[in-house]
This record gives C-alpha cells, sequence and structure tokens, in this order.
C-alpha cells in the first residue's frame, strides 16, 4: 500500500506525518509527502520529530514530480486556510485539514505550535491508519 501526504509547501505538516506514519506503521504501507509549491523542510518539524525520537533529518521538500512514480491507494492532504495541493491520479483521496505552524514568527510560540500539530497529526494517524491499512 501506498500512502501520499500533502500540503502547500512540503515543509511541516506533510513532512510530520510522513514522519510518524513511517514510524509507526511502516512495515504495513510506504509512506510518502509532497507539495504543490515545495520549500524546504522546516528546522521546527525535524526538532519536534527528533523530541520524539523520529528522525527526518534526510527528508527533502519536494512536488509531485519528484516523488517515485507510484499509484497511491490514498492521498491525504494536511491543509486547512490554504488552497490544498491537487493530485490529478486515480486513488482515494482523503482531507485532514490542520493549521500550518510555520506561519508563526515569534519562535517560542513556534516550537509550542509545531508540538501541538506535531501531537494532532499523531493522534489522527494512530486513529485513522489502522482502518485505511485493512481496507
Amino acid at each position: 500500500m501506498n500512502i501520499l501526504f500533502m500540503c502547500v509547501a512540503n515543509s511541516a505538516r506533510s513532512q510530520l506525518a510522513e514522519g510518524l506514519a513511517r514510524s509507526m506503521f511502516g512495515k504495513k504501507a510506504s509512506f510518502y509527502s509532497a507539495g504543490s509549491q515545495p520549500s524546504k523542510v522546516n528546522p521546527l518539524a525535524i526538532k519536534v520529530l527528533e523530541e520524539i525520537s523520529i528522525d527526518i533529518t534526510g527528508h527533502s521538500s519536494k512536488s509531485v514530480e519528484d516523488i517515485p512514480q507510484k499509484e497511491f491507494d490514498y492521498v491525504i492532504t494536511l491543509c486547512a486556510e490554504e488552497v490544498c495541493p491537487v493530485f490529478l491520479g486515480k486513488t482515494t483521496k482523503l482531507h485532514w485539514p490542520f493549521q500550518d505552524p510555520a506561519g508563526e514568527t515569534n519562535p517560542e510560540l513556534a516550537e509550542i505550535k509545531f508540538r501541538r500539530t506535531r501531537d494532532l497529526i499523531k493522534e489522527k494517524i494512530e486513529s485513522e491508519m489502522p482502518k485505511l491499512l485493512t481496507l
């Protein structure tokens, strides 16, 4: 099974989701992430996952064209307030909206928002992924 997480910049939410899902369910599926306007992996995404022993230091921000061309069983968009990327391939599309923590300019608040977003995405993956992997 192949699952793709998408957000606009592929710098925060989709990177968090890919790292979390791979850590929790990597033996049951292959997980990828991409964005419609890729930038770079946000250092705070790396930091908050390191805090829970998940290493994404080797990840890079990528567009759909940059990831292996596979048939995806699910494409999950994570945008809340922005226009989500569109995936044109044949797949089951799901939308899990999360606010983008990368927009916070205060460094202390940014860390808090990244941790909160990490924890919310983790809860969603824990509750929903087992259902997706058994279908």
